[in-house]
């Protein structure tokens, strides 16, 4: 949640439900933190952060020293988040997420809205690990500090997904929907885990009403598709794959989704893992 709306944020792989089939969706990155995590305002402390955060986004290794001697000078929570995002940005993810939510506990009751923030970003952190279920456990914890925030539904939904845990995902994808109504991306998403339920039916009612908002929406038009696949309504699934490769560049990853539905031996039918999402680069920029 603290490296939000940034186009590079990975694809969740929601696969077809065909073993050769991989179907990413795209998912909402994360947002940025709104400041630093501690009582600290002074404005020697604030421009401190700022120079520090951009240090840790643009030059990883170069922050963490630097950040690490900021501590021992006292910089507080301030200078340990520059860490943990120093450590997120050079790779070291489990470290990070360790971090994060150490600081998240050390700030007790101060500023929920914030310790929700920390608890999603560590979140996401155990996400590039592949520990869905811790990165699950520590967005529970931000949806208990922050419950009506749609994006943590989702995220959450994103790492049930990743355990194949589909009813689990489809109910934190409906809360979002029900806090952000005819979001096109988290329709996909919820589309693409009724599919993997088997229930392409649903599937289906969820891509067409993603589809209803945003008519030429590739990614919706490709679940549109498989779930159609699925239902082994081919004639209606290839019309969306090859629409789709009439909107998209040639070559692109949604052109290889499509051809691979056009060459799809018959419909698909059975739930497949999802892959292994890429990292994010985390952003400091506002609100997504």
């Amino acid at each position: 949640m603290l490296f939000r709306r940034n186009p590079l944020w990975p694809l969740l792989g929601l696969l077809v439900a065909s073993p050769s089939l991989a179907q990413p969706i795209p998912v909402v990155p994360a947002r940025p933190l709104p400041g630093p995590p501690g009582l600290e305002s002074s404005p020697d402390h604030l421009k401190r952060y700022t120079d520090c955060m951009r240090l840790a986004r643009m030059e990883p290794l170069k922050a963490l020293p630097a950040a690490e001697k900021w501590i021992v000078e006292g910089g507080g929570l301030g200078a340990r988040h520059c860490v943990a995002v120093a450590m997120f940005q050079s790779g070291k993810h489990a470290q990070a997420a360790a971090q994060f939510e150490a600081i998240a506990r050390d700030m007790g009751n101060d500023r929920p809205g914030l310790r929700a923030e920390l608890w999603a970003q560590a979140g996401q952190s155990w996400m590039e690990t592949g520990a869905a279920e811790k990165a699950a456990a520590a967005q529970s914890k931000a949806l208990e500090l922050k419950p009506d925030d749609p994006d943590l539904w989702v995220d959450r939904g994103l790492s049930y997904a990743a355990m194949q845990a589909w009813p689990r995902a489809i109910s934190d994808f409906d809360r979002a929907i029900r806090l952000r109504q005819d979001d096109v991306e988290v329709l996909v998403l919820r589309a693409a885990a009724w599919r993997n339920a088997r229930d392409p039916g649903r599937a289906l009612v969820d891509a067409n009403r993603a589809l209803s908002i945003a008519p030429d929406h590739s990614e919706a038009l490709l679940e549109r598709g498989y779930a159609n696949l699925a239902r082994g309504s081919r004639d209606a699934a290839n019309s969306d794959f090859n629409r789709v490769l009439r909107l998209v560049p040639s070559g692109s990853a949604a052109a290889r989704r499509a051809e691979a539905g056009l060459s799809a031996a018959g419909p698909a039918n059975a739930p497949a893992a999802p892959a292994q999402p890429a990292a994010p680069p985390p952003g400091l920029g506002g609100k997504r």
